[in-house]
């Protein structure tokens, strides 16, 4: 089997014709996967230049399936603003093309925090980590975006930051007139810490740090006219959860949990915090609640049963979901590609659209 170096190796004499350089030098080769009999990659394009792609597209296949690869998957995407202003300070366009220009955007007419906001903030919380909270938020989030509201997501986990890799983001926000534009994806506004750190590094903060970064996300964003605004918490009652529930009164909450009793007396720890700080929660979803076999549709309940709807009594709410164990039928070489975002067709992408109604249904009764 291949590597990744073999393959980069193979590519490196496919040209970019805006530079004038290799597609490897410019680093424009991303999301390589290489398995026994298949390679599928990104090709980053400063236009969308047919004849171009149908070159590069050539040339890879049959550079790649030298090396004794059978199947190869390419995927194009349009070079953004702050990846095409990162190589042009290193080299200039071989041609005079015009450059393109950010779309001047209108400046933040109301804070999302204001006394006028219409805005409904829902945070998504956990007692632990590791049981599909950032999961839940994105297909919430896309959920909701799917019954037609227009939707934010605000990664406030700083530490654990996953939203933008969970929904397949490579883009960055864009900065315009000082105002950070947020990413969109799946008709989903995203903020996240992951925009701002470089190569996966860690956040070594302490607590002020963390609520600093947090205010900027919500008064240093431009969101637009945005309905819902989900929180991805950091799990656990820390610093950051204490932070929303001051800064926020207003916002409702969803604990997640999986259905071992453990878990659920864990979780129960932050819907506490909820309460206490009167937060209204929404409702508790059963994160990994059984796997279904494909083929006979048997349900086997890995992680035991009933733990949510324990915690849901404890805290005199409501199961929203329980959510099966699995993953999405999704390809890398899809054109909407996202490792963790089910389709709407799926029986997963159906339980989190049925979630979403139920939810727009309580706050817009």
């Amino acid at each position: 089997m291949i590597n990744k170096d073999q393959l980069l190796e193979a590519l490196k004499p496919l040209q970019e014709p805006r530079y004038n350089k290799s597609v490897v030098e410019l680093n424009l080769v991303r999301d390589i996967l290489i398995k026994e009999e298949s390679v599928s990659l990104s090709l980053i394009v400063t236009a969308e230049d047919e004849a171009f792609k149908e070159k590069a597209k050539t040339y890879i296949r049959e550079a790649i399936e030298q090396l004794g690869t059978v199947q190869v998957h390419i995927r194009f995407r349009l070079m953004t603003d702050y990846e095409r202003n990162q190589i042009e300070e290193l080299y200039k366009p071989a041609s005079e093309a015009p450059k393109q220009t950010i779309p001047v955007q209108p400046p933040i007419d109301q804070p999302i925090l204001g006394e006028a906001s219409k805005v409904q903030f829902i945070a998504v919380a956990s007692g632990k980590g590791g049981v599909g909270k950032s999961t839940v938020t994105v297909n919430l989030a896309v959920a909701l975006a799917r019954q037609g509201k227009k939707v934010g997501i605000i990664d406030a986990d700083i530490y654990g930051f996953s939203i933008p890799d969970m929904m397949g983001i490579e883009e960055q926000p864009k900065l315009v007139e000082n105002v950070i534009m947020p990413v969109e994806r799946f008709g989903v506004k995203v903020i996240s810490m992951g925009f701002f750190v470089q190569d996966n590094a860690p956040v070594i903060w302490r607590g002020p740090m963390l609520g600093k970064m947090l205010r900027n996300f919500f008064n240093e964003v431009n969101w637009g006219d945005v309905e819902y605004i989900l929180l991805d918490l950091p799990p656990g009652t820390g610093d950051v959860a204490l932070d929303v529930h001051q800064l926020i009164p207003q916002s409702k909450e969803v604990i997640v949990t999986t259905p071992h009793a453990t878990a659920a007396f864990v979780a129960a720890r932050a819907g506490a915090m909820a309460i206490q700080t009167n937060h209204e929660v929404l409702g508790i979803v059963e994160n990994m609640s059984y796997y279904e076999c494909k083929d006979c549709g048997s349900k086997d309940f890995i992680f035991g049963k009933g733990g949510g709807a324990r915690l849901a009594d404890d805290l005199h709410s409501e199961l929203l979901a329980q959510i099966p164990l699995g993953a999405p039928d999704n390809h890398i070489s899809e054109i909407d590609y996202s490792p963790s975002v089910y389709k709407q067709d799926s029986k997963t992408g159906q339980i989190y659209l049925d979630m979403a109604a139920n939810i727009i249904a309580k706050l817009e009764k």
